[in-house]
């Protein structure tokens, strides 16, 4: 089925809208709920001492910022992968760079006591690059090249491997149990936006990346004898989008912890409205990731009340069963 330009970009605006309305959501629900007209009093107009500003400025925004940041990286991120792998069930989560870098990071809070966010992302840095060397490691054949099943069995071994080492180590480690444990699950709750700050050259230095090889990419879908014929070189293209990949991942991680499946999920409904040319599939991930991420937080503040549930655990709810059909699929080819 052909997409025309102008289908494409009517989804694209239709992405922003739906990223725009879970942002406001976001914003306005919770256990206190704030009346749209308020809420848009509080930016136009803010009066320091109301409660209504109050929660938005310490709690809901930066909430809503992280999730929407987050949401956009890790639908990118799953996106670069699956097209870097062929394999339609890659992502961060699955593959275990998420766990990779969620490990380290762990480690050095524990037994190196960092905290800052700058300190932490080049350890998730660190911790995603050694789980994604050992993911293409075991899922290498013997030409060379990616196995696709080998590529998520070495996924799954590798994701487990690092969780139950963070888990040990939280045991070992009583007293930083509590304080990382929604790191474990996946959360956005609690953050300011102070640790947003010192990562926003990692991001946008990450979208400017994307910016530069978004028509390359696309060689990437082709076979490689047909990039021969033409006369392309895909490796240094490889290199860079596996570099984004890790920064994306990275960052993510040391923002929010474990998150699964947005990576998983996003690029797959993306690429069923505007097909494969990674001009569109990357904006419409980034605006889909945010906007299913916003939606999936806002989600868990009401399903277990008074208790918020963590939104990792939500989109963990909402994308194993996708998961699942895609494992049953014959191809596993994007």
């Amino acid at each position: 089925m052909l997409i025309t330009p102008m289908a494409k970009g009517l989804g694209l605006l239709l992405g922003a809208m739906l990223a725009l309305t879970a942002g406001v959501a976001s914003l306005a629900l919770g256990a206190t709920e704030i009346a749209p007209a308020s809420l848009f009093k509080a930016f136009i107009t803010p009066d320091p001492g109301s409660m209504s500003h109050l929660i938005l400025r310490t709690e809901r925004l930066p909430r809503a910022v992280i999730a929407a940041v987050v949401g956009a990286s890790l639908a990118v991120a799953g996106a670069l992968m699956q097209t870097l792998t062929r394999n339609a069930l890659a992502a961060p989560s699955v593959l275990g760079i998420n766990a990779g870098a969620m490990c380290f990071v762990v480690v050095a809070s524990s037994f190196f006591a960092l905290r800052s966010p700058l300190e932490l992302v080049w350890v998730a840095f660190l911790g995603a690059l050694t789980a994604a060397l050992l993911v293409a490691l075991l899922g290498r054949e013997r030409g060379g090249g990616l196995s696709p099943m080998r590529v998520v069995l070495g996924g799954v071994a590798v994701t487990a491997l690092f969780v139950s080492l963070a888990q040990g180590l939280l045991i070992i480690d009583q007293e930083g149990f509590e304080s990382l444990l929604l790191w474990l699950a996946g959360s956005v709750a609690g953050r300011g936006l102070e640790i947003v700050t010192p990562l926003l050259p990692f991001f946008l230095g990450a979208a400017a990346l994307c910016a530069l090889l978004v028509r390359q990419l696309n060689l990437l879908i082709l076979d490689d004898e047909v990039v021969k014929g033409l006369g392309q070189r895909t490796g240094r293209v490889r290199l860079l989008a596996g570099l984004v990949v890790i920064v994306l991942a990275g960052c993510s991680v040391a923002l929010a912890g474990m998150i699964g499946f947005v990576g998983l999920i996003v690029p797959h409904m993306v690429r069923a409205m505007f097909g494969r040319d990674h001009r569109w599939v990357l904006p419409g991930c980034a605006l889909l990731g945010a906007g299913l991420l916003l939606a999936a937080d806002t989600l868990a503040r009401f399903l277990m009340p008074p208790q918020e549930v963590p939104v990792g655990v939500m989109t963990a709810l909402l994308g194993t069963p996708f998961f699942l059909h895609l494992a049953r699929r014959r191809s596993l080819t994007p």
